[in-house]
């Protein structure tokens, strides 16, 4: 993969989506779902479509788009402020998720459900990163304008993703899947009489929106099958935690709990990956503080440790 084919392409992408930013007078994401409108149609203007047709003959790998995209949802959150719960999940924390998947289900064919999908990155992330197995993804998001952006992208990336516009919170009727992702949002769920019929509805407050997505998430999910979090990492400690835990002794258990470092905090919020499975209670959890997701020795270290404790 040349990093020099990939600026460039960028490049390209870029030009197109602030022009069109002018022209439609909208904000970044918007001009960039046209930009994927555009490079699959026909072009409204003559220099979009010839830097369209500059970007065909890169003949770009999916791998390849999929770092382009990653940029200008990077460059896009920037300028556009969004709140820490759209912004997109780091390519570091795709990769680790990524190999999670790949130790845990020696299967080649895998269905992933991710609740909260958002820009759609981590789901480009593990569709790109594991070409040995055959995903078949489906991500619920609510927000209309996230979905359009993210199916956009599968469209041009020729991704096999699905994403519905779905409020996960609320019971849906899917086949189980595998295996369960999210970059839980945090905060509050605004509606009380859908989150007080869920085991962990607080009785009295507002209930935490990313509990209500783990305990209505698990129901979507095969026996045995693991569910991977990324959530704050004082999960298990914050307020409402008692109910919770209460949750989890019924119906899940805990198999490993990784610190991830300070640096990919959102809002001085730390977080961690908690790797849950449908399964009665067994062994302690693992746990390991990963200190770096740049360092290869201490990925490495994690890698090994994790094959050797959590399977």
């Amino acid at each position: 993969m040349k990093m020099e084919k990939i600026e460039t392409a960028f490049g390209l992408l870029l030009a197109n989506v602030q022009q069109l930013e002018t022209r439609l007078a909208t904000h970044f994401y918007d001009a960039l779902i046209e930009q994927n409108v555009s490079y699959l149609g026909k072009a409204v203007s003559e220099d979009l479509q010839q830097r369209n047709d500059q970007l065909r003959a890169l003949k770009l790998t999916k791998k390849e788009w999929q770092k382009v995209y990653q940029f200008a949802l990077i460059k896009g959150a920037k300028e556009m402020h969004l709140q820490a719960n759209h912004q997109l999940t780091p390519d570091a924390i795709g990769y680790i998720i990524s190999f999670m998947l790949e130790t845990l289900f020696p299967e080649t064919s895998l269905s992933v459900l991710e609740l909260g999908s958002g820009t759609g990155n981590l789901a480009e992330t593990l569709l790109t990163g594991m070409p040995d197995k055959t995903l078949t993804y489906t991500g619920f998001e609510v927000d209309d304008l996230m979905i359009d952006l993210s199916a956009s992208i599968a469209d041009v990336m020729q991704t096999s993703a699905q994403f519905l516009q779905i409020d996960a919170v609320r019971p849906q009727v899917i086949e189980p899947v595998d295996i369960l992702v999210s970059d839980l949002p945090v905060g509050y769920y605004p509606d009380d009489a859908i989150a007080r019929r869920s085991v962990v509805g607080s009785p009295q407050d507002h209930t935490y929106a990313h509990h209500l997505l783990m305990a209505q998430g698990f129901k979507y999910l095969k026996a045995d099958g693991y569910a991977i979090f990324v959530a704050p990492s004082d999960l298990l400690s914050s307020p409402q935690a008692d109910l919770l835990k209460k949750w989890l002794q019924d119906y899940a258990r805990i198999a490993a709990v990784i610190t991830l470092p300070e640096d990919i905090a959102t809002e001085n919020n730390a977080k961690a990956i908690f790797v849950l499975q449908k399964s009665a209670q067994g062994k302690a959890p693992f746990v390991f503080p990963l200190t770096s997701l740049t360092n290869p020795e201490i990925v490495q270290n994690f890698m090994t440790q994790f094959c050797e404790n959590v399977i």
